[in-house]
């Protein structure tokens, strides 16, 4: 069976469905940076890869996994998927079930709201200036 791990963004807002079963899941698309930076415009390939994650952790993670966030994830599974284009064309995509997901950073969004909800952070003593060489005493207590 086919695995891959990395880290990648979101590319888009998490939703939940439900199967007609009523199991839950969650369809994601993963953005994985990969190679070198092009020189012209200084950014990497990305290679997009549909993920769907199910059960009780799809419910519980669907309204933290908003675009933009970084994720360290386990996919399994892994294949690719035909597929017919709206103008008739054929297509490929890659796919893969999320097997471990994790994390990697708040999406810029989540980051500029908490800022705003924190409260105001302590004041700090005044730094002290640091220990020079001068300050010491003649005397060595040993």
């Amino acid at each position: 069976m086919a695995q891959l791990f990395g880290l990648a963004r979101l590319g888009r807002d998490a939703e939940v469905r439900h199967t007609p079963q009523g199991d839950a899941v969650c369809n994601l698309s993963l953005a994985f940076s990969y190679g070198k930076r092009d020189p012209n415009t200084k950014e990497r390939p990305t290679q997009w890869v549909d993920a769907s994650l199910w059960g009780q952790r799809a419910e519980s993670l669907a309204p933290y996994l908003l675009k933009g966030t970084l994720l360290s994830v386990t996919l399994d599974d892994i294949h690719i998927e035909e597929y017919q284009t709206r103008d008739g064309r054929a297509g490929s995509k890659i796919v893969g079930r999320v097997s471990s997901i994790e994390f990697a950073a708040r999406p810029p969004e989540q980051k500029q709201q908490q800022q705003r909800v924190d409260p105001p952070a302590r004041s700090e003593p005044p730094a002290r200036p640091a220990p020079s060489l001068a300050d010491m005493d003649d005397d060595i207590p040993f």
